[in-house]
């Protein structure tokens, strides 16, 4: 079995949150969402788990992090293309999302990033398969 992995990220506003992602194209899987999270599946190997603040509370005894002032992680997310990097990163701008940061054009590398809507920074990168091919 692939190994999976699991972002568990607090919201606000769990609607709001599941709403963004679903505008994204994503699917919420059923049997692991109630009204306290949300799983979002972003691939058969990648799931995010939204959970409202005070049911991110029951996993830990630190404090939340307030995205919009500090960074507590930056998630990157591949794309097949450039114009995947700027569809994903087009639709969460049209979604209720923020711009994060400039575009990176390389020329053999592309990124774009944004914000959802509790302020978590999301980039979106495109890496030429010949430059990477060529690094081994």
């Amino acid at each position: 079995m692939a190994q999976m992995i699991f972002v568990n990220l607090p919201v606000k506003d769990l609607a709001t949150s599941k709403g963004f992602f679903e505008k994204l194209g994503y699917g919420i899987n059923p049997q692991f969402s109630d009204d306290k999270t949300a799983c979002v599946v972003l691939s058969d190997t990648i799931f995010v788990m939204l959970l409202t603040e005070p049911r991110f509370k029951d996993f830990t005894k630190k404090d939340i992090a307030d995205a919009s002032r500090t960074a507590e992680v930056i998630l990157a997310l591949s794309a097949d293309s450039r114009e995947k990097v700027d569809e994903l990163a087009d639709a969460a701008l049209a979604a209720g999302g923020s711009p994060a940061g400039e575009t990176q054009d390389l020329g053999f590398m592309y990124g774009r990033s944004f914000q959802d809507p509790d302020h978590h920074i999301w980039e979106v990168m495109w890496m030429d398969p010949a430059a990477v091919e060529g690094q081994g």
